[in-house]
């Protein structure tokens, strides 16, 4: 498909912005839905919005705004969200309002057109799987643990088992039963499922993403609930040591914002993946510690990271994309390269100031008893 008419809610954010991007390059006519939310945006518009592309500041809660929004427009990118784990502990109305309501009041009005729109693709998150999947090498069967009880990380013991046995973490498909551990977290599988039934019962072909832990520039470095590439990149930039919980070796899937935006472009041009939920990763561990320690010599600061021992409430241990799925239905293939990757980001935060608010954010989630 080219030179359609296109809608990307959250299109001033980080993945946002790098989607419109393409999309006008790519000869689409674009328009951005975006508040700009203070704690990611600050106080003024970020310079990154593409200046080619039609911008609304609107809430997606306004259903005035999204009605106008959605004026001739053909394909709808839904990116807005409010994004921050531990933050959704405590501030459950915004994010409910923001991600739940966002999503019903986006849908509904879509809804009011019939026949208007060829595809509905929405930003969904790991975060809604909680523990990935693992092996229990003592039978090859795959297990799907639930978290770890708190007995057990009191005493520093951080990784899963049955009953005596060390289970193995494997790539996590889209088969896995959900179980989202936080606000955030069911917040972001409501949007998934959402779409997708709202999708199907009006014929309105619906994408939905999951999304591993995105990183890339243009990430809000000041905004301490963030991905963990732009937290501890803040706290070096501020020559702070970043901070890590449990011991560091917790692994996760740390995928560029370019694989993200090259997902969603192939999900225009195939029907392939049309009412499907897909994981989008590279399927490559990478325990946090090794990100903190490739960031540190990145920046050229000998800071070593601060591994407190201390866990978090839901955190889980280990979480890797199996991408499968979306490699068979859209051909899609991670091209990004973690060393390349952070090369750039390191390019680009040559550039940048952050301010370190992540002392006063974990002091909060301490003081709401989610981090022991």
């Amino acid at each position: 498909m080219s030179g359609l008419n296109i809608l990307v809610t959250g299109g001033a954010g980080f993945i946002g912005s790098h989607l419109v991007d393409a999309l006008v390059e790519a000869g689409h006519k674009v328009r951005i839905l975006d508040s700009l939310v203070e704690q990611v945006h600050g106080d003024t518009p970020p310079e990154h919005i593409n200046p080619n592309a039609e911008f609304i500041h609107a809430d997606v809660c306004d259903a005035e705004a999204v009605s106008r929004a959605l004026d001739g427009i053909e394909v709808v990118y839904h990116q807005a969200a409010e994004v921050g784990v531990g933050q959704s502990m405590y501030e459950i109305v915004r994010y409910v309002k923001a991600n739940d309501l966002g999503t019903a009041v986006l849908l509904e009005e879509m809804i009011k057109r019939p026949g208007q729109f060829k595809k509905l693709i929405v930003a969904s998150s790991m975060s809604i799987y909680g523990e990935g999947a693992y092996r229990n090498p003592a039978t090859g069967e795959t297990v799907y643990p639930q978290l770890r009880p708190a007995s057990q990380l009191e005493s520093h013991d951080w990784e899963l088992r049955d009953g005596d046995t060390l289970l193995e973490p494997i790539g996590t498909s889209e088969a896995k039963p959900l179980f989202p551990t936080s606000v955030y977290a069911v917040s972001k599988q409501d949007q998934e499922q959402y779409c997708l039934a709202v999708g199907r019962a009006y014929s309105i072909p619906t994408v939905a993403f999951r999304y591993f832990n995105v990183y890339g520039t243009r990430q809000a470095l000041s905004n301490p609930y963030t991905g963990v590439c732009a937290i501890f990149s803040a706290r070096l930039m501020n020559d702070q040591a970043p901070t890590i919980f449990e011991d560091g070796l917790q692994s996760r899937d740390f995928v560029n914002v370019k694989d993200i935006v090259r997902a969603n472009l192939l999900a225009l041009e195939t029907d392939r993946g049309d009412y499907e939920a897909m994981n989008v990763g590279t399927g490559r561990p990478t325990t946090v510690k090794q990100i903190a320690e490739l960031l540190a010599k990145g920046l050229g600061k000998d800071i070593a990271p601060d591994i407190v021992g201390k866990y978090r409430e839901g955190d889980i241990r280990h979480c890797v994309s199996d991408i499968s799925k979306i490699r068979e239905l859209l051909g899609y293939e991670p091209q990004v390269t973690l060393e390349d990757g952070l090369a750039e980001l390191l390019e680009w935060l040559a550039t940048q100031e952050a301010e370190d608010r992540v002392e006063a954010a974990t002091a909060e989630l301490s003081q709401k008893g989610l981090v022991k």
